[in-house]
């Protein structure tokens, strides 16, 4: 039995931007939030955990994404939290420098 088709999304683009935010945006998300917990807890430890939890908020961030009514504001929001992330990463690394 097909999927009724008002339910598809027509658009190339949008479908295109959902897909890539839950990918790409998800991973960069998860990534720069393990990297940013590793100043504040043992290094090991996290990254230990990265191979598992992060295996599930990528998961998690990938559904949200796809839950989402548009991919650009999911986009919006993930590279704003990447970037959040890693200046929290950048800047303590600057003033562990010093």
């Amino acid at each position: 039995m097909p999927a009724n088709k008002k339910y598809l999304t027509p658009a190339f683009l949008h479908r295109f931007s959902r897909i890539t935010a839950g990918f790409i945006g998800g991973y960069a998300v998860t990534v720069s939030f393990f990297l940013a917990l590793s100043f504040w807890l043992d290094k090991v430890s996290v990254l230990f955990t990265l191979v598992f939890g992060g295996f599930l908020l990528w998961v998690a961030l990938m559904i949200i994404a796809f839950i989402a009514n548009s991919g650009w504001k999911i986009w919006g929001i993930y590279i704003l939290l990447t970037l959040c992330f890693s200046a929290i990463v950048y800047l303590n690394q600057s003033s562990a420098a010093i």
